[in-house]
């Protein structure tokens, strides 16, 4: 079975893992990452969303057999990036979860929208959050939130500036994880 990262910890997959074992259970069962949702289970909410190699993917899809060794999963937990931050910092300032339960899948489509195109048009947005759901329907204050966010890192420029400085004043630093181990999953 295949050796990966997860939130930049090795994650050593023992061969009685079964091969068709979703990404989304090794994450939430076996590691503890409870902040990657089970929603449908078929692709089509996006609560399951995690980066691989940085880009989107449903979790709840992706079979252990399709991980290349080397990948890099990130979770809503080890989500570290300048977009993020300032995507997660529009959240919050704008209010945008209701009940909360679909916004780690959210924050990670928008995360990765902004570190591929700073300025996202509205065409762009939809595009990026197109499956998904908020049954909240806080649709109106998601997009809201990313032009937010889409403004903080534009100000923050290609300056390497360690903070983001968001229009209300809140700042917003990077955080470092420390802990880079994981145990074996048997």
């Amino acid at each position: 079975m295949p050796t990966f990262f997860v939130n930049q910890a090795r994650v050593d997959i023992a061969a009685s893992v079964p091969a068709d074992t979703p990404l989304l259970w090794i994450l939430r069962d076996n590691l503890n990452l409870t902040g990657t949702k089970y929603g449908c289970g078929i692709a089509q909410c996006g609560a399951c969303t995690v980066h691989l190699d940085g880009k989107p993917a449903r979790s709840c899809v992706v079979p252990l057999s399709a991980i290349k060794t080397g990948v890099e999963v990130t979770t809503i937990e080890g989500l570290q990036t300048r977009e993020a931050k300032a995507v997660q910092a529009a959240w919050e300032k704008l209010d945008v979860p209701q009940c909360g339960y679909c916004q780690s899948g959210q924050v990670m489509s928008a995360a990765a929208l902004l570190a591929q195109k700073k300025s996202p048009t509205d065409a762009d947005i939809d595009a990026a959050m197109a499956g998904n759901v908020c049954r909240c329907a806080t649709y109106v204050r998601i997009r809201a939130a990313i032009k937010e966010a889409a403004g903080a890192v534009v100000k923050a420029g290609g300056s390497g500036a360690r903070e983001l400085q968001l229009a209300h004043g809140d700042a917003v630093k990077p955080s470092v994880s420390g802990d880079d181990s994981r145990a074996v999953l048997a």
